[in-house]
């Protein structure tokens, strides 16, 4: 099998075509390939897709650091992005016959070639980070090149991976690691107050509570307030959950969304996804696509043989559909493991409620009887499809943000086996605190979305086929179940948040005391929206 490794470098240019030219052309090797080059002047900053074979494509980005070090001036470069390096980030990722592992061992090695030839000091990030607290670029990038020019001389949290503890004079430090697939996706919002797009990004991203595998800031880019965000897994969270809520949240603020847009490649099962999402085609499956069909007959032909066979007839598929769809979750919700649990089972039973009152909608809109209610019907359509994707997303969100609580005390664990705890690093107990706050942040918003099941469920009864009206019960059981297993979850996670020692170099103590008010205020409200739920 053929080894096919994509790498994606980001450079602090985006306005000058000739040096983006010099520095794609110096990456030119045999064996490796230019997919994609995107620039953008606003932001400042070039997006390259590279895709090639190991040795190859580790000199080739080399080369093109190289050449962004000798032609990029950290100085004088502005932008609407934040940046550290005039080379910002190298991500690899595995795309054939090769794994994550064998990424991250590229990282590393290029990491130690361009201190060695350049002088260029490297953090390592995502799979390839040393350190838990550098998992996520934005710790790494937090105060851009301006700050780890000062910083990374007297903060030992700052450091670099390799190289001393030195900026390069002008092309700073790079970010260099591996992931997997992500994309690039930004939406523009008609307003130039970027506050609410930051209070978007905020909502959204996975860190402070939002979805998960979404990581998201807020810009001002060609006087517009921007969302900017990566998708680091579009079959977790699909890009269309993610329009919706920037869509829904941005309507809080009275402010419409104008545009989005995709910064470099996507797969082609996200935008199937989003397609079938928005178009709202029953039973659609991807084998549906032409093309994909002809790719599985050809893929499945052998010898003189069609491939026609190994293809299901509809009915085939349909055999044993249901038991194949939940019976994986529900061996996995058995398992004597801590994850899945209560809050994924409670993401579980909102989706189911949110299903079951899309199916008693869709059943009675169109039909003569429930005419007068049509655009009611079309409206809660809508809305209980966004609510099912993003509770049904929710279910390993809730399952992932658990685990990051254990990786994160099993770090300063670690640490504290290696030096007395009144000098451990600062950033190890606040990767704790902030994997707490986010733990009670997911099940937060599952309550929220189930709530809001909840009350659509309510407005359904009296305009839709009172002989649904049993579905339309179990659907309301089924949003209150949601509603209180999510909450006491929330609940169980602000209780661990609270043991915490603030002495223990965690956040400011009035900022966790403000974010436990604020999250049981919204739990308590929560709870009150709970006794209308019959």
């Amino acid at each position: 099998m053929a080894v096919l490794i994509e790498c994606v470098p980001n450079f602090s240019e985006g306005r000058d075509r000739a040096r983006l030219d010099a520095i794609v052309g110096a990456m030119q090797r045999d064996g490796v390939y230019l997919l994609d080059c995107e620039m953008d002047a606003d932001h400042n900053r070039s997006v390259v897709t590279l895709v090639g074979e190991r040795e190859p494509l580790l000199a080739a980005m080399l080369a093109g650091i190289g050449k962004a070090a000798e032609l990029i001036d950290l100085n004088l470069q502005r932008g609407a992005h934040p940046r550290l390096g005039a080379t910002d980030v190298v991500p690899f990722i595995p795309i054939e016959g090769t794994t994550l592992e064998n990424c991250v061992q590229m990282a590393h090695e290029l990491g130690q070639q361009v201190w060695q030839r350049y002088r260029i000091p490297v953090y390592f990030y995502e799979a390839a980070a040393t350190r838990p607290e550098r998992v996520n670029l934005e710790n790494i990038r937090r105060g851009q090149f301006e700050a780890i020019r000062e910083e990374i001389q007297s903060l030992e949290s700052r450091r670099p991976d390799v190289g001393d503890p030195r900026c390069h004079p002008t092309a700073g430090a790079v970010v260099i690691g591996a992931r997997s697939f992500l994309v690039a996706y930004n939406v523009y919002l008609q307003t130039t107050d970027v506050g609410i797009a930051k209070k978007i990004a905020k909502a959204v991203r996975f860190s402070s509570g939002g979805f998960r595998a979404v990581k998201a800031i807020g810009l001002e880019v060609r006087g517009q307030a921007q969302v900017s965000m990566n998708l680091t897994d579009t079959a977790i969270t699909p890009m269309a959950t993610v329009f919706e809520f920037v869509k829904r949240e941005a309507a809080r603020y009275g402010v419409l969304v104008q545009s989005s847009e995709i910064v470099g490649l996507v797969p082609r099962r996200a935008m199937e996804d989003a397609a079938a999402w928005y178009l709202q085609v029953e039973n659609f499956d991807p084998s549906l696509i032409l093309e994909n069909r002809l790719a599985a007959v050809r893929g499945g032909a052998t010898g003189g043989a069609t491939g026609s066979a190994a293809l299901p007839s509809a009915g085939q598929a349909a055999v044993g559909a249901l038991r194949c769809g939940v019976e994986p979750f529900l061996d996995q919700l058995a398992a004597p493991t801590a994850v899945p649990g209560g809050g994924s089972a409670a993401a579980a039973a909102g989706a189911m409620a949110a299903s079951l009152a899309e199916m008693v909608a869709g059943l009675s809109r169109g039909k003569k009887a429930y005419a007068e209610f049509d655009g009611e019907l079309g409206s809660a359509l809508a809305t209980l499809a966004a609510l099912r994707q993003e509770l049904t997303a929710a279910i390993d969100t809730d399952a992932a943000s658990y685990q990051e609580v254990v990786a994160a005390f099993k770090a300063r664990k670690n640490a504290m086996t290696v030096q007395n705890s009144a000098s451990l690093p600062k950033a190890t107990s606040e990767a704790v605190v902030l994997a707490l706050r986010a733990a009670a942040g997911v099940p937060l918003r599952v309550a929220q979305c189930a709530a809001e099941v909840g009350a659509l469920i309510q407005a359904l009864r009296g305009k839709t086929n009172p002989r649904m009206a049993s579905d339309l019960t179990v659907a309301m059981a089924l949003g209150r179940a949601a509603v209180e297993g999510a909450l006491a979850n929330v609940e169980i996670n602000l209780e661990s948040l609270e043991a915490e020692d603030p002495a223990a170099e965690a956040p400011a103590t009035e900022d966790n005391t403000r974010f436990l008010a604020e999250t049981r205020a919204a739990a308590a409200a929560l709870r009150n929206r709970l006794q209308s739920m019959a």
